[in-house]
Parts: C-alpha cells; structure tokens; sequence
C-alpha cells in the first residue's frame, strides 16, 4: 500500500534503528549517495532495495529518487536516515490514503527534533513536513532546506515522526550546518530569495512551505539576525521550556545564523567559499 524512500549517506549508525521503524514496509528503497561505510550491507541484510546515485545536490538527489526507482505502490513514505516512523504513523497512514480524497496527493506531519533525549517542543521552529506523497505528484525545489512542493491539496496527519539531528554528536551537526551555512549565504549575495520575499504571502499564504519561505526571504533582510533569532526561539517559541536542551539548541541555531551572516558579507566584498 505503501513504498518508503530513506536518503542515505555514510548512515551505517542511523539506519538500522531507520529500517526497523518501517519493519512494516514491504516496499523500502534505500537511495545512497555513493557511502563508503557499511549502509550498503546494512540496507541489504535488512531487505531493503539499494541503489547508488553520485551526489549532485540535496533537490536534484531526492527528485533522482522520485522520478527513477522503481515503487510498488502508488504512494511513498519519505525518511531520513535519523529519523523514525513512530507506530501511531504507521498505524494511521494506510487509513489516511484510503480514504483520501481524489484531489489529495499529499500528507504533512508533525517532526519532533531531539536533543539529549529531549524533545524540542518549543525550541524547534520548522515542525511541520510533507513526508506522504502520491508518486508522480511532487518534486523538490531549492538546494538548501529543500522544499517539495504537491501538485495538487496537501492533508494533514495527526501522528509524528521522531529526528535525531544530534544522532552522531555536535561535530558533525556543526560541520554538516558548516555546508548549509555555505548554501544560505550563496542564495543571499546572489540574490535569489529576494523575489519570494512578500508580507503578504508570509503571512495569509494558506500553505505553511510556502509561508516558510517567504518569511525566511523577509528574515534574510533583517540587521541583527543571529540575536533576532535567539530572542525570538528563546521567548517567543520558548525555547527557555525546552530546558538545557532548548536553550543549547537556540544557541546553536544564532550560531549558524551568524555563520550565514559572515560567509555572505564574505561573497559581497567578491570573496569565494569552497564548497565542502
């Protein structure tokens, strides 16, 4: 009834406990970014579909996914290899397709980042993702934080899935944002997100993706934006509730704002970042 899709690279520690949240599967596609670990053997001795695609970019990857393994079923469950298909999901997926209407061809879900075993309830800022789509229907589109948009009505679920960002330790969170910090700033001096950059739409648009986007464009324009940002995750989502956790978690977030800030004065002044 339901095909799943797990994005991996070099994921021999995360994609067990990945795998067996969809022992429920009789269809899963592990799509690997050529891995030179053990992802290869595991996803096999799981029983998983394996195919490997050179990297050439976070959309371009997922929609090499979409467009060319070969799924069993009309609709396809979409994971990392950090993140976790809770049972209440599992159980309330199928319900959900099978009574989809004609004009549904996709479901958003609740994520429920971790840190240190505790759940960022208020510190995380986007929780809200389509992982359900109806094959043929929907496509990624931006390189960093990559959105992918539905032809058609996107529903909601009401289950979640569980992210463990911090899985393989706060090294490789800071070397992997070191990457997306990099892209940020390239959209910025480039000047690519000004043009989706609307009060209008990132307040009233009735899509959350498209709000997002819109309101990073205007937050993009802002001064200030590393202390604007931990202000508003610590008293404004509360992040301060969160615990340790919520305010370790704010402070890492100001910290890639100001990474993004620093690498796109950088490219202004006609420098160059490498890509890594």
């Amino acid at each position: 009834m339901i095909s799943t899709l797990i994005l991996t690279r070099n994921e021999e520690a995360d994609l067990p406990g990945c795998l067996e949240s969809v022992a429920w599967c009789d269809d899963v596609h592990v799509f690997d970014s050529c891995s030179t670990d053990g992802t290869a053997e595991i996803a096999r001795t799981h029983g998983a579909n394996f195919t490997q695609r050179e990297f050439d970019g976070y959309a371009s990857q997922r929609n090499a996914a979409l467009d060319t393994l070969p799924f069993r079923h009309e609709w396809i469950f979409i994971l990392d290899a950090d993140e976790r298909c809770t049972p209440e999901l599992a159980r309330e997926m199928p319900q959900a397709i099978t009574s989809a209407a004609p004009d549904v061809n996709g479901f958003r879900l609740r994520r429920r980042d971790f840190l240190n075993g505790t759940w960022l309830k208020h510190a995380q800022i986007s929780p809200y993702y389509i992982r359900l789509i109806r094959r043929g229907h929907a496509h990624y589109t931006r390189e960093v934080n990559e959105v992918l948009e539905v032809e058609g009505r996107v529903a909601d679920l009401r289950s979640p899935i569980d992210h463990f960002p911090f899985s393989k330790g706060m090294a490789h969170w800071r070397r992997k944002h070191d990457v997306y910090s990099t892209m940020e700033a390239r959209v910025i001096a480039e000047g690519t997100s000004r043009s989706n950059a609307s009060w209008k739409t990132a307040l009233t648009a009735k899509d959350f993706h498209e709000r997002r986007v819109a309101q990073k464009a205007l937050f993009y324009r802002m001064p200030a934006r590393p202390l604007i940002k931990w202000l508003y995750m610590m008293f404004v989502r509360g992040a301060i509730l969160d615990g340790r956790a919520g305010i370790q978690y704010a402070n890492f977030q100001a910290m890639y704002e100001r990474w993004i800030v620093l690498k796109t004065r950088e490219l202004r002044r006609g420098g160059t970042i490498s890509r890594r």
